[in-house]
């Protein structure tokens, strides 16, 4: 036998060997980082509620219920993560954004329902983790959107982000800055959106979006192209120079060249998504007077993700 098939023997002998030793959950979770969501239900479907693993499976299959958009059933499974094991943060926290998620789209008396059940799930997963930063995220959002009658609080908000840079200053700074924007206080704001950028130079992005929103788009575009110098593939920068454009209907020569490139990258989690991007780029040939290419665009960002108001919006003007 030569080395070479030797050595893939042995190699293929040692993956099947490891598969064998991964436990169902240790697979299916695999399978779930990969994207590979339907072979991971069918690992984590069949463990029981009497195995050891059954929260964590539940847990699981709300995260792929929650990826798929099944908000309901999410919920459902996250719940019986929780009942069976309440203990651990992230099943809390997932449960809280479920919840969060369905009253977006929920009557005013089932967000009403919602809301104490969110606000619970978030408090509890920090209670089981003090260094929790998602969950305090998500309470703030809570304290800012939800009316005073339902827990509603700024002052509330503030005492969440003030928490927060004491773990991590950088995101603290990010969140209390976008606490005063909701109070309509843009220059305080820009005061903790250019600290936060002193703390940690990556958060810089977040000071370019709100040189964006106040319609500073030669800072916004200055921002985004400083950090493409310091990394090319930085995608998200990519994809806000493209935004920016599509926003401001300048640059938009550069705007569609970095659309383009950023369709070619598969987005991470945290990443903007295609749809987005096609939305943005249609924007673009909007403004361009192309309203043929516009119209698809719009099409294909809509067929990625339907629930896009602009795109729709868009699609609406470029049809008449």
């Amino acid at each position: 036998m030569s080395k070479l098939i030797y050595l893939t023997v042995s190699f293929l002998l040692l993956t099947t060997v490891f598969a064998f030793t991964q436990t169902k959950l240790e697979q299916a979770k695999g399978l779930y980082e990969k994207g590979q969501l339907e072979q991971a239900k069918k690992i984590l479907n069949p463990i029981g509620e009497k195995e050891a693993d059954y929260a964590a499976a539940r847990y699981y299959l709300g995260r792929v219920a929650f990826d798929e958009k099944n908000y309901d059933d999410a919920a459902d499974y996250f719940e019986e993560a929780v009942d069976t094991n309440d203990k651990v943060a992230d099943y809390h926290n997932w449960l809280g954004n479920t919840y969060g998620t369905i009253a977006q789209n929920a009557n005013v008396l089932k967000q009403g329902m919602l809301a104490p059940k969110m606000k619970r799930a978030w408090e509890a997963a920090i209670a089981l983790d003090p260094k929790n930063i998602e969950s305090r995220t998500a309470l703030i959002s809570y304290y800012t959107q939800a009316p005073g009658f339902m827990g509603g609080s700024m002052e509330k908000a503030k005492e969440v982000a003030t928490q927060i840079k004491k773990l991590k200053p950088a995101e603290g700074h990010l969140q209390m800055g976008n606490i005063l924007m909701r109070e309509k206080k843009p220059a305080e704001a820009e005061k903790e959106f250019l600290e936060m950028v002193k703390v940690d130079p990556n958060y810089v992005s977040g000071l370019a979006n709100f040189y964006t929103g106040q319609k500073q788009y030669e800072k916004a575009f200055t921002l985004f192209e400083e950090a493409l110098k310091k990394n090319p593939e930085d995608y998200t920068s990519i994809y806000q120079i493209g935004k920016t454009s599509a926003l401001s209907g300048q640059k938009l020569e550069r705007g569609e060249e970095c659309l383009k490139k950023y369709l070619t990258h598969t987005p991470a989690q945290n990443e903007p998504s295609h749809a987005g991007a096609n939305m943005r780029l249609a924007q673009i040939k909007e403004k361009k007077g192309s309203k043929a290419e516009a119209k698809k665009l719009f099409e294909t960002a809509l067929k990625l993700d339907g629930n896009l108001k602009e795109a729709k919006e868009g699609l609406e003007r470029v049809s008449k």
